[in-house]
């Protein structure tokens, strides 16, 4: 066994005897862990948006100082930048350590370090902490701790899975992201009526728990649990190395940069959806009726159910069809006349609303989804690298902390933007931009991908008709054969 197997692994082993475990038992494992781990992570972060009614105040209750001023929106929206501007700069050095660390002692800590500050955060409401300093220093650090989560975890399934059908699987794998909003909403929600500092110490405590879990029995790599001659690289028909690449090496990685720009205006549209769809749904009626606080989280969660199905679609699509740009570009453009829709009539009803919802949230969450995994999973593992996957991380971080750059400009926008004239008009019309320029920014890499599509169906049919030909041909030399006899 490699020194760096996990000691909940090797207890596990020692009590069968010495035995290990297949290969195929680590990728479920490696499937099952990372799956919760960023379901935590994303349940650590949705209680921000579920308690901004709380903080904000209305005519049911008085709200929470700083945030119940006239001002409130905007401060709200400015607690979300620090967390996410904190997290797209530390997303940048995370994926570089992960590159160069041990990256189960670097996700574990980076776990831990988030529930205890999530918990934190919570608890200014138990101290009567009404001081905007100490918000804004938790959301910065947690902002930082959380960076190391998503290098890694793609890292690692980088790692057990190769190329073939990455996409479907890796769509499939990142429903982690909904199942997580859809957890902690439910989980803030319920939490509420005994003061909305739980709503956060909930999720936090289950944050650092999972952390110990993948202290324990997260095998990141094939080498590290016996197994290193079944890595996915084999499987791609390339041997892989572990030595990590510069910043620069990664950058200049071809789609790199494309797939970061397009990121950032995908991701500040579905980041607004997360941080800001509860607080939308409390204050749109809908049928003339206002839903309460905790029926607006629990209804927003139907856009993270579309965001599922979104994923999983663009994932096999992009299988199929061989077509990352075309699937990515495709459906964030789709997106536009959704959002549309859903700001037009979506407060006709609760049928139109939740059906416009839910189609919404294929369309945003899709290519999100599609490009912070297989893609940057593909990218990682590009042919220029020379089969070095210790890229991964790195190139992972550089398009996700991108977009989560753009992650931090929609909430902050959209914050004072619902305070102006138009109000929410003026929000969806920034998402109506920001998707189009995300469609627009992948147009030359969508036109080399058709032009590879159809060159390579042309060829197809050109083989096909050869194959038909043959028989024809030897039939003939048959015969010519026979008329010489």
């Amino acid at each position: 066994m490699a020194p760096s197997v996990p000691p909940g692994i090797q207890a596990l082993i020692n009590a069968r005897g010495g035995r290990n475990y297949s290969f195929q038992y680590y990728r479920i494992s490696v499937l099952a862990i990372t799956f919760l781990v960023y379901t935590f992570y994303h349940a650590s972060r949705k209680p921000a948006s579920i308690v901004k009614s709380i903080l904000k105040g209305d005519e049911s209750n008085d709200g929470w100082e700083p945030f119940n001023g006239p001002d409130g929106n905007s401060l709200l929206g400015s607690i979300d930048v620090s967390f996410l501007a904190a997290y797209a700069i530390g997303m940048f050095f995370s994926g570089h350590l992960g590159d160069t660390l041990d990256l189960r002692i670097f996700l574990t800590w980076g776990m831990i370090g988030s529930g205890l500050l999530t918990c934190l955060f919570g608890m200014g409401y138990f101290w009567d902490v009404h001081d905007l300093t100490f918000y804004y220093s938790i959301q910065i650090f947690a902002g930082i701790f959380q960076s190391t989560g998503w290098p890694s975890v793609v890292s690692v399934m980088g790692h057990w899975f190769g190329k073939s059908k990455r996409g479907l699987i890796m769509g499939i794998w990142n429903a982690h992201t909904s199942v997580g909003n859809i957890l902690g909403t439910f989980m803030a929600s319920k939490l509420l009526s005994s003061g909305w500092g739980n709503s956060f110490i909930g999720p936090g405590i289950l944050m650092t728990l999972c952390g110990v879990l993948v202290y324990f029995f997260l095998a990141v790599h094939p080498d590290d649990v016996g197994h290193g001659e079944k890595s996915s690289s084999d499987e791609d028909g390339k041997k892989e190395t572990r030595k990590s690449v510069g910043f620069m090496t990664a950058l200049r990685i071809p789609g790199v940069i494309a797939f970061s720009l397009c990121l950032f205006f995908s991701k500040l549209v579905a980041y607004t959806f997360l941080y800001w769809l509860p607080f939308y749904i409390r204050n749109t009626p809908i049928g003339g009726e206002t839903l309460s606080i905790q029926a607006s989280g629990d209804l927003s969660v139907l856009f993270d159910i579309g965001g599922v199905v979104g994923g999983v679609a663009a994932g096999y699509l992009s299988d199929r069809y061989n077509a990352r740009s075309i699937v990515s570009s495709g459906f964030v453009l789709l997106a536009i006349p959704c959002l549309y829709m859903y700001r037009e009539y979506g407060s006709i009803n609760m049928s139109t609303n939740i059906a416009l919802m839910m189609l919404a949230g294929v369309f945003v969450n899709g290519p999100y989804a599609l490009i912070t995994t297989a893609v940057s999973a593909d990218l990682g593992t590009h042919e220029s690298l020379k089969g070095n996957a210790q890229a991964l991380a790195t190139v992972t971080a550089i398009i996700d902390g991108t977009g989560s750059l753009g992650a931090a400009v929609g909430p902050a926008l959209t914050g004072w933007l619902s305070q102006t004239g138009d109000g929410w008009d003026n929000v969806f019309y920034m998402l109506y931009s920001a998707a189009l320029i995300a469609g627009l920014l992948l147009m030359r890499l969508v036109i080399k991908e058709v032009l590879h599509i159809t060159v390579e169906n042309y060829e197809s049919a050109e083989r096909e008709k050869l194959l038909k030909e043959v028989p024809l041909l030897n039939s003939m030399v048959d015969m010519k054969s026979y008329n010489n006899i």
